[in-house]
């Protein structure tokens, strides 16, 4: 279709995903390639990006969890013609419930979101990549990696995985010009975590949690400029995250009881 890379984002239609492709488009000049599961608003994000900052948008809407998902969304860009220069593996979920009340179908949904998918399209487009000796890869991890915490334990297991796998991957891959990047983002003002109002606009106002503009501003440059293997956006997060690995047994345990973010406040 054109000589000009593509930049292929998953999980596009909303939230961090739009902020990247909108990014891309308008402060980097790439074509885009937009995956997600809600059609409408992946079409209407392409056409609006088309329209506004004069590159190429196409849009691919499909199910992420299902088994073959990476190699629908790898024919589709054989098909086009495009050559993949950015891959960001953005797709996700997160679900606060305790782990035995969790649907094992949900439980799986994130399995295959998170890990599989993840990977599969990282070694499809990898090898591409290498073949050019030139790519970026950035991969969504969280700093939960970092944590065991209740009620998101598939959540931070799956992100630790995404972690580890991309700082290997990037130490096999440096040597083919391409930059394997972990972002490990705290909480990020998408709506998708469960604080009232009032606690989400302190947690704002603080700095603690960082608006999608500035994530992604933050990501791009670290995954462009330089050559690290992992980024934790925000000076607050290497605060909470040791101050949380270090909460002692029974203070986690008032914790679950007391915050209905944790599913367990009936738990006896």
């Amino acid at each position: 279709m054109t000589n000009q890379p593509w930049a292929l984002i998953t999980g596009a239609s909303g939230g961090i995903g739009r902020q990247y492709a909108i990014t891309l488009a308008r402060d980097y000049n790439y074509n885009l390639f937009l995956v997600s599961n809600q059609e409408k608003e992946l079409a209407d994000l392409a056409r609006e990006i088309s329209d506004t900052y004069h590159v190429l948008a196409e849009s691919l809407c499909l199910n992420m969890a299902a088994a073959d998902a990476a190699e629908q969304i790898y024919a589709f860009a054989k098909q086009h013609e495009m050559v993949v220069e950015v891959l960001i593996n953005n797709a996700g979920m997160l679900i606060f419930q305790p782990f035995c009340d969790t649907p094992v179908a949900k439980t799986e949904t994130m399995l295959m979101l998170h890990m599989v998918a993840l990977t599969k399209l990282t070694r499809l487009f990898a090898a591409d990549m290498r073949t050019r000796c030139k790519g970026y890869i950035l991969n969504m991890s969280s700093m939960s990696a970092w944590m065991a915490m209740p009620s998101i334990v598939c959540y931070n297991a799956t992100k630790a995985y995404v972690l580890s796998f991309s700082k290997a991957l990037n130490f096999e891959l440096r040597p083919f010009g391409i930059h394997v990047l972990a972002l490990t983002p705290g909480s990020t003002d998408t709506g998708l975590l469960p604080f009232g109002d009032k606690f989400a606009a302190i947690l704002r106002a603080v700095g603690i949690t960082m608006p999608p503009a500035r994530l992604v501003r933050r990501a791009l440059k670290v995954l462009f400029r330089t050559k690290r293997q992992r980024c934790m956006p925000g000076p607050w997060n290497y605060i909470i995250v040791p101050i949380i690995n270090h909460l002692p047994y029974w203070l986690v345990r008032i914790a679950m009881k007391r915050l209905p973010m944790f599913g367990l406040s009936q738990s006896k």
